[in-house]
């Protein structure tokens, strides 16, 4: 089933339970996907494609909530959090930092990097390999750790 069918199930069973917030979140990816769809590049969404536009919609939703608990409205960061969660269940399981870790040391061994010129080297590969496994910033965080090591 297509990540584009699956929302349509969802919905419906969103506008049965006439739950809200899984309603607009549902929304907001079928809108994403076919505002990609139609951007008259004439090119077909890929599955990978199609989790590349569920993170950004996740990440745009982490980073408002962030802003707004930083400015103390915890009632606007909750619906973003509440929206993070309903997309979260639309992007495969995301490794942990230890898992992270082995799969950048097989990239710095193979690569020969030895210190932080190498970076964007390592970055590249990395990057590439776990791709809807990790997000940016903790693949960063795991390079940056082991390159100044």
């Amino acid at each position: 089933m297509s990540l584009q069918d699956a929302v349509m199930t969802k919905m419906k069973e969103a506008m049965r339970a006439k739950d809200t917030v899984a309603l607009s979140s549902l929304r907001a990816i079928k809108s994403a996907l076919l505002l990609a769809q139609t951007d008259g590049s004439g090119s077909v969404l890929s599955e990978a494609d199609e989790i590349k536009i569920v993170q950004k919609l996740v990440k745009q939703r982490q980073d408002s909530a962030a802003i707004y608990k930083e400015q103390g409205r915890e009632d606007l960061a909750q619906p973003e959090l509440d929206e993070v969660v309903v997309l979260a269940q639309f992007l495969p399981a995301q490794l942990s930092k230890e898992e992270v870790k082995a799969v950048v040391v097989e990239i710095i061994a193979a690569t020969g990097a030895k210190g932080m010129q190498d970076m964007g080297k390592v970055m590249g590969q990395a990057s590439g390999k776990l791709a809807g496994k990790a997000d940016g910033k903790t693949i960063s965080t795991v390079v940056k750790a082991l390159l100044n090591a």
